[in-house]
C-alpha cells in the first residue's frame, strides 16, 4: 500500500506529523507491505538562500504578530514536538529556500536513501540548526547517509531533479493541496496536518481495509 506524504523541510508541523505517522506505523500489522514515498512542497518558493532575519521575525511578518507573540507560537509548537521525542532550536534555526534539498531528496530516493536523508534533512534544520540550503551543508548531510559527495555536488551543480520537485508541486495543486504535512494512502485516503496518533492508525486500517 503506498503512502505519500507532502511536506517541507522547514516546515515544524511536517516533521511532527512523520513521526506520528512513524509511531502509527509501527504498530501496524502490515507496516511490512508499507511504500513510503516523499513528495516535494515549498511552504514558501520566494524565500531567499540567506536571510539575517530569525524564524521568529519570518514569523511575526509573516502573520502579522509581535515578536514575542512570534516567539511564544514557535515555544508551542517545540513543546508539541518534544512530545514525539523531536528537539526544536527555534532560537538557532537558519531559514533558507528549501529547494535544494527537495532536489537532494529526489536523488537520494533513487539512491534507495529516501528515508534516511529526508530523516537527515528535518533533524539539521530543526536540531543541529544547519543551513540546509548550503550546498556544502547538503553535500556534508548526504554523505552522512552513505551518498557520494561528488556525485551529490553534480546534481546540484546541474540543476537535477528540479522538474521532479515541480511535478510534485504540481500534483500537490491538481489534489488540492494548500498546506503541509499532507498524507494521502492508496491515492485516496487523505489526512491533513499533524494529526493526533489515533487518526493516523485508524487512516491506516480504513485504507488497508478497503483493499479486501
Amino acid at each position: 500500500m503506498k503512502i505519500e506524504v507532502w511536506s517541507d523541510f522547514g516546515c515544524p508541523f511536517c516533521y511532527i506529523g512523520k513521526r506520528r505517522l512513524e509511531r502509527a506505523l509501527e504498530s501496524f500489522s502490515h507496516r511490512d507491505e508499507i511504500e513510503l514515498v516523499y513528495r516535494s512542497f515549498e511552504l514558501d518558493p520566494g524565500a531567499p538562500k540567506d536571510t539575517e532575519s530569525s524564524i521568529h521575525e519570518l514569523l511575526a511578518v509573516k502573520y502579522g504578530l509581535s515578536l514575542e507573540q512570534a516567539q511564544e507560537s514557535n515555544r508551542n509548537v517545540a513543546q508539541q514536538a518534544q512530545t514525539e521525542g523531536l528537539t526544536y532550536n527555534f532560537d538557532t534555526i537558519i531559514p533558507t529556500n528549501t529547494f535544494d534539498a527537495h532536489r537532494l531528496a529526489h536523488y537520494a530516493g533513487e539512491q534507495g536513501k529516501a528515508k534516511e536523508m529526508t530523516e537527515r534533512l528535518f533533524r539539521a534544520y530543526f536540531t543541529d540548526s544547519l543551513h540546509i540550503g548550503d550546498w556544502d551543508t547538503l553535500i556534508r548531510l548526504a554523505e552522512e547517509v552513505g551518498l557520494d559527495g561528488a556525485a551529490v555536488r553534480e546534481v546540484l551543480e546541474q540543476n537535477t531533479f528540479a522538474d521532479a520537485v515541480r511535478e510534485d508541486e504540481n500534483e500537490a495543486r491538481r489534489l488540492g493541496i494548500r498546506g503541509v504535512p499532507f498524507f494521502v494512502l492508496r491515492g485516496k485516503y487523505a489526512v491533513s496536518g499533524a494529526q493526533p496518533l489515533e487518526i493516523f492508525q485508524g487512516a491506516l486500517l480504513r485504507a488497508w481495509e478497503d483493499l479486501s
